[in-house]
Parts: structure tokens; sequence; C-alpha cells
């Protein structure tokens, strides 16, 4: 594949185990290091994993538990970070991140691993 994920570990925050599966593999495949999978925001200590990684794939809801908090908490510390969802808050989600990538579920592996590249300043954003 590619390296645009060289070396870069990566929080994902995904519920559903076969999309958590498949996208653990894609951040793998183009040169992460480490993929760190969270299926529920009390499975981590927020302020833990915020600073363990670099960059975050964040679907808006867990187990039917919003993500928003925890996205400003990224957004606060610096963090890149994308939203990867098949929730339609898109418009909520815009007006409160603006800068944040919103990658539509079902999407294209490339289209995700490159927003997570742009993300981090590897790629123009699209």
């Amino acid at each position: 594949m590619s390296d645009l994920l060289d070396g870069l570990r990566v929080l994902l925050l995904e519920d559903e185990p076969l999309i958590a599966m498949d996208v653990e593999q894609l951040c793998l495949d183009n040169g992460a290091a480490e993929v760190i999978t969270v299926r529920a925001l009390e499975e981590i200590d927020p302020q833990a994993a915020v600073s363990s990684v670099d960059v975050a794939i964040v679907d808006l809801m867990l187990n039917g538990v919003s993500t928003l908090d925890f996205a400003r908490r990224l957004q606060q510390a610096g963090k890149p970070f994308v939203f990867a969802s098949g929730h339609s808050d898109a418009d909520e989600v815009q007006a409160s991140f603006p800068e944040v990538a919103f990658v539509a579920k079902p999407y294209a592996g490339a289209d995700l691993v490159n927003a997570v590249a742009a993300a981090c300043g590897r790629l123009s954003p699209a």
C-alpha cells in the first residue's frame, strides 16, 4: 500500500468489530506503527489516550454514547483527528469542528487514509 501513516500511533474509536478490524489493518498496511482500538469510552482514560497517540479516527457514537466531548479534548490538546461515521450529524459536527474532516460510512479505505494523512499534515486536504 503506502507509507502515508508511517510510524503513527493511531487511536481508533469504533464500536463495530468488523469495521474496527478493517480500519486497524488499513492503518497498519499504510505504515502506522500501532493502532489502539477503543469500543467504548469507559474503556479508556481520556487524558492518557490523548497523550499517547499521534492521531485519532473518531466515530460519532460508541454504543449510543456521543464522542463529541472526547473530540473536544483531542482538539484542545492539539491532536489531529478525523471523524469516520455513519451518523448523519455532519452539519452539527462541521459547525463545532469546521477544520476536521468528516469521512462518511461506508467509505473507501483510501479516502480514510488520505483524510488521516491530511490531518497530520502529510497530504494536502482534498
